[in-house]
């Protein structure tokens, strides 16, 4: 059988098309893909949970409160032109593109992660200290804590169209400025080597290994420093259940279950919480003097 000239042309077209959606994709993919970063050699000896694990055990309620439609539903989210506004107590304020971000010198950061759900898991995080962002900033004596603000965008998000939405959006979270400003506190880019999938805070997130999940806000859009302590999206939420500092400690209980002992993700058996998840030594001295039972 002949295809007829003017078939074959359209086919022609068509493939020349697809051709270069697939060699755009392809490049986008592999310059998000080529993140260049310094590796942790994990001194700590964690022992990393699996890829798959990880990228698909999520809580990122915009898109659904389950966690496996809310993989599905995140897969055509758009992060192209993605801004990050600076503003508040700040010399002056800046938007930041994603290639400006992508010029801070990213490392990789193997972090244990626990979620107030009482599950667990290791993740080798990509990305660079907060601080190095404040610096650039230069936040003015005013400024006593940091706020983060997710991406509102119903079109994207279904949750966020619902008639009765989970959590008031847009999601926010915040940092007191010593919090913020400590070594260990990661804007993250990426993770297990790779750029930052949708399902996971794509394409940038907070990471606070010290604290519960829920304050590892994701997609951020907006970065505020002000002198108010924010109200976070939980902590409005349920403020008997979600406290500000949400730091883990497995002596304050949820209203509702222990945090004493937690479950690492593929793992049967649970096993003890860690104060501070672990990082007690390196941040119980941001909290000398405070009830952390009050403070939760």
């Amino acid at each position: 059988m002949i295809t007829p000239e003017a078939l074959y042309k359209k086919r022609r077209e068509f493939m020349k098309l697809g051709a270069g959606a697939l060699i755009s994709s392809s490049l986008l993919s592999s310059k998000l893909l080529a993140l260049n970063f310094t590796s942790d050699t994990n001194t700590k000896k964690l022992k990393i949970s699996d890829e798959e694990l990880a990228t698909n055990y999520v809580n990122f309620y915009e898109f659904s409160t389950n966690k496996k439609r809310a993989v599905a539903l995140a897969q055509n989210f758009n992060t192209q032109n993605w801004k990050i506004e600076l503003s508040g107590e700040i010399e002056k304020p800046l938007s930041l593109s994603m290639e400006d971000i992508l010029k801070f010198p990213l490392e990789e950061k193997i972090y244990r992660f626990r979620c107030v759900e009482t599950w667990s898991m290791v993740v080798p995080w990509v990305g660079f200290e907060l601080r190095r962002l404040i610096d650039m900033a230069k936040p003015t004596s005013e400024a006593k804590f940091v706020k983060f603000t997710t991406l509102l965008d119903k079109k994207q998000f279904p949750d966020q169209a619902s008639f009765f939405p989970v959590v008031e959006y847009p999601y926010v979270e915040g940092l007191r400025m010593d919090e913020a400003m400590h070594p260990l506190t990661l804007l993250a880019v990426g993770m297990y080597k790779k750029a930052l999938k949708p399902q996971n805070g794509a394409p940038i997130r907070l990471v606070v290994p010290w604290k519960y999940g829920f304050k590892s806000i994701k997609s951020i859009v907006k970065i505020e420093f002000v002198k108010e302590q924010p109200k976070s999206t939980w902590e409005k939420y349920a403020p008997n259940e979600y406290g500000f500092y949400a730091n883990v400690n497995p002596e304050v209980a949820h209203p509702r279950w222990s945090q004493a002992h937690e479950r690492a993700l593929g793992d049967f058996f649970t096993q003890p919480t860690l104060m501070f998840n672990g990082y007690e030594k390196e941040v119980s001295s941001l909290y000398a003097g405070m009830d952390l039972r009050k403070n939760y």
